[in-house]
């Protein structure tokens, strides 16, 4: 069978782009042969800086014929409907339909419509360029003519031709054969905007920039790789980072790994060349950080450190070259190593700065006084500078100073739950945020945190304090590490609860897969320091603290303060409040609002909760917890997200034991039949009278019930919900007994509601450790 080679060659396409642009083209080429009909063996992409290849094997020659039979109208039908018909089939008279008989509607018209196959010549040059032409870039550009002024005289800017091509960069050449993998191949011509696919390529732009003629992808790659190009990606990574290690390990180093810069720089060369520059050792007293961050951003280069060990970099660094020097790289070396020492410099100037005192102190002293900030000291001169300036920390939220207070209230707050030295918290909350004032963190946006950290410690702050600076923006995803101590969790906390009542109040909340204030990384961040680090923290009573969405809602209307008599005059719930504080009386804090709550702080309220509960989910399935037992548990006002944690824990380990599967299924009978009976609308009574149980089963389930319920309460209070479980399991028996001796639908409707009542003192037993209805199985 034959296969299809298919080469798009370019000027260089961003690195970033690449990986998934031959995915891309991958996917659109073998979708359209397939829709046409076609099959394959198999497809594989490739690309390089200057080019996309498809090698597509096993191809067929041609789609299959295809035999249609269309059902038309009765025999009898108006004649509209039959010429429409034939219209519709593309027939030219009804003598060329047939006449097909149903026993049960009659005679009706059918027309057999057969289309041939198609050569998969011609399928292949009528996809590709609609293919090209639409290709998804995020970035796409016109050359030559085609970027003329409106008004050029060229097709498609006046409207009159079809859209001038636009491709990441200038499109140079395109290859385009088929054929057997042992039999000659050709070239499939289709023209696009003046270029036509052809059976010609061309080689590295240095070493081999003359013609190559191509016939199948064997010979292709051999060709290629003789014209200094290697098509693999993953081979050019391959090489490059086993050529950088030995390198390093050559002159006693080691190589720092990067795979993201690895990945980069495998899309910067078509021909890597590896080598090593160096620079004055004066500059290792930058922090590595600053080092490692200047040398990748700005020159695409690794970093080394000694043999030995520990964290400090050594002088050298590993570039990559796409061409083979004559000199042996001697003046590339030269060239990155100027260009990294001028870096370097600037590095150093920004660190150094730093470390100094600001030039206009005299204009800090009232932001110092509101912070409690020593102006001796640079970071919080910082700090006193980014209060001073009002920065915008989003156009409804305020300033970074007003942030810092509202993150500075609730670590107050917070660290009586978490045990952190309050004194150290309201410290570490004060200089969070003071590295943003830095030139460091202001040319690398990438060390904000850790740059505080090292400020702080210069500065002799305790070490938690420098280590929460750094902490409290983790973690940063599912498997970035949590605070170091109980000081930067609590502050990290805050800032994470800050940011999500915030953009919650003024309804910047995540969209589908759009999320660009991070918030789902906030909420899943909070989760992480809450069940790992096991806080039992009340999110209710932290999110309706009167700094939080009623700070937001005040300054959206641009009152800075809250107004003491407007605040007084809404003491009053509304009843959506009320049924929000009644969810929440449900779990095991009992929770008293303090704050007057508007009706739109408590739908903002809920449904942050709910958000909170959305990723909570997904923390627990990615740690092998069944959704069905995540849901029996969660309930809309469960705030306590460790208590919720911990009782999927038990539901699980119990839920497969005799027990659990006794007490599943006695929950499941008896719940069934009473939620069939209550959407009958049948009466059900308040509570169980004694007096109406008239059988043995129904007393010995009612005393049941009650010594259960009892155990069952006693338990759940103690956090012990295992036990809770055994206890209620015991109603398995006497359950089974009821229903076998017991009808529930008496005739006479005071017994019959009575029974229903003991049916719903079990499922209220039952639903202080979970709903069982939820429970699958």
């Amino acid at each position: 069978m034959p296969d299809l080679l298919l080469e798009l060659r370019s000027e260089e396409i961003p690195a970033r782009m690449q990986r998934k642009a031959a995915g891309d083209l991958k996917k659109l080429v073998t979708d359209a042969l397939v829709e046409a009909g076609l099959t394959y063996e198999g497809a594989r992409e490739y690309w390089t800086p200057r080019r996309l290849t498809l090698d597509i094997r096993g191809l067929t020659a041609r789609s299959a014929d295809q035999r249609e039979e269309r059902k038309g109208p009765r025999t009898d039908a108006p004649e509209g409907a039959i010429a429409g018909f034939l219209r519709g089939a593309g027939l030219s008279s009804i003598s060329e339909a047939q006449v097909v008989n149903d026993s049960k509607k009659g005679d009706f018209y059918a027309a057999v419509i057969s289309k041939p196959g198609r050569p998969a010549e011609d399928i292949i040059a009528e996809v590709m360029p609609g293919i090209i032409r639409n290709f998804p870039w995020p970035k796409s550009m016109r050359w030559g003519a085609a970027s003329m002024p409106k008004g050029a005289r060229f097709a498609g800017i006046d409207g009159k031709g079809p859209e001038s091509l636009r491709w990441v960069r200038p499109l140079q050449s395109i290859v385009c054969v088929f054929g057997p993998e042992h039999d000659e191949t050709q070239v499939i011509p289709f023209e696009i905007d003046g270029l036509t696919a052809g059976n010609i390529t061309y080689g590295h732009r240095f070493h081999a920039p003359d013609a190559i003629t191509v016939r199948r992808f064997d010979d292709y790659v051999t060709s290629l790789e003789k014209a200094k190009v290697m098509l693999d990606a993953d081979r050019r990574k391959d090489v490059i980072l086993h050529d950088a290690r030995d390198l390093a390990f050559a002159n006693g180093l080691d190589l720092v790994e990067d795979e993201g810069l690895l990945e980069e720089v495998s899309g910067l060369v078509e021909w890597p060349h590896v080598l090593m520059g160096e620079f004055e050792e004066d500059y290792l007293e930058i922090p590595a950080e600053i080092i490692r961050l200047t040398i990748k951003t700005n020159q695409k280069c690794f970093v080394t450190r000694p043999q030995a060990g520990g964290e400090g970099l050594s002088n050298r660094f590993i570039l990559i070259s796409n061409i083979e020097a004559k000199d042996g790289g001697k003046e590339i070396m030269h060239g990155n190593g100027k260009v990294v020492r001028a870096r370097l410099s600037d590095a150093k100037h920004f660190w150094t700065r730093d470390q100094g005192d600001m030039p206009d102190l005299d204009t800090l002293e009232e932001s110092a006084k509101k912070f409690d900030l020593d102006l001796k000291k640079p970071l919080d001169q910082r700090m006193a500078k980014l209060d001073a300036l009002n920065v915008t920390f989003h156009a409804k939220l305020g300033t970074q100073g007003e942030r810092v207070e509202r993150i500075r209230a609730l670590a107050k707050k917070l660290a009586e739950v978490t045990g952190a030295d309050p004194t150290l918290v309201d410290r570490a909350a004060v200089l969070a945020k003071a590295d943003l004032r830095t030139e460091a963190v202001g040319e690398f946006p990438e060390l904000q945190g850790l740059m505080g950290r090292k400020y702080a410690m210069l500065q002799g702050e305790d070490a938690s304090v420098a280590a929460a600076i750094e902490d409290h923006w983790k973690p940063n995803g599912p498997s970035d590490r949590l605070p170091e101590d109980k000081v930067g969790l609590t502050v990290a906390l805050a800032d994470k609860l800050d940011t999500l009542v915030g953009f919650w109040a003024i309804d910047e909340k995540p969209t589908g897969s759009k999320d660009p204030f991070a918030l789902r990384r906030a909420a899943l961040g909070a989760v992480r320091i809450l069940l790992e680090r096991k806080v039992r923290l009340p999110l209710i009573s932290q999110l309706v603290h009167p700094t939080r969405f009623a700070w937001i809602h005040a300054n959206i209307a641009e009152q800075r303060r809250l107004n003491e008599g407007a605040a007084k005059n809404n003491r009053q719930a509304t009843v959506q409040f009320q049924q929000l504080a009644a969810q929440a009386t449900e779990i095991g804090n009992r929770l008293r609002f303090q704050a007057a709550i508007q009706p739109d702080e408590a739908r903002q309220i809920s449904d942050l909760l709910s958000f909170f509960h959305d990723r909570l989910k997904v923390y627990l399935r990615d740690q092998g917890a069944r959704h069905d037992l995540i849901d029996a548990v969660l309930t809309p006002s469960s705030d306590d997200l460790l208590l919720v944690a911990r009782r999927v824990e038990a539901l699980t380990a119990f839920i497969t034991s005799e027990d659990g599967k006794n007490l599943l299924a006695g929950t499941k009978r008896a719940v069934q039949l009473l939620a069939a009976e209550e959407k009958k609308g049948t009466v059900v009574a308040d509570g169980v009278s004694e007096e109406l149980l008239r059988l043995d089963a129904e007393k010995a389930l009612w005393a049941a019930v009650v010594v259960a319920s009892k155990e069952a309460a006693e338990a759940v209070a103690k956090e012990d919900f295992r036990s809770a479980m055994e206890a209620l399991s015991k109603l398995r028996v006497p359950v089974d007994k009821f229903f076998e001796d017991v009808l529930v639908n008496d005739e006479d409707a005071a017994i019959r509601a009575n029974r229903l009542a003991l049916l719903k003192a079990i499922r209220e037993a039952t639903a202080t450790v979970a709903d069982f209805s939820k429970i699958s199985g």
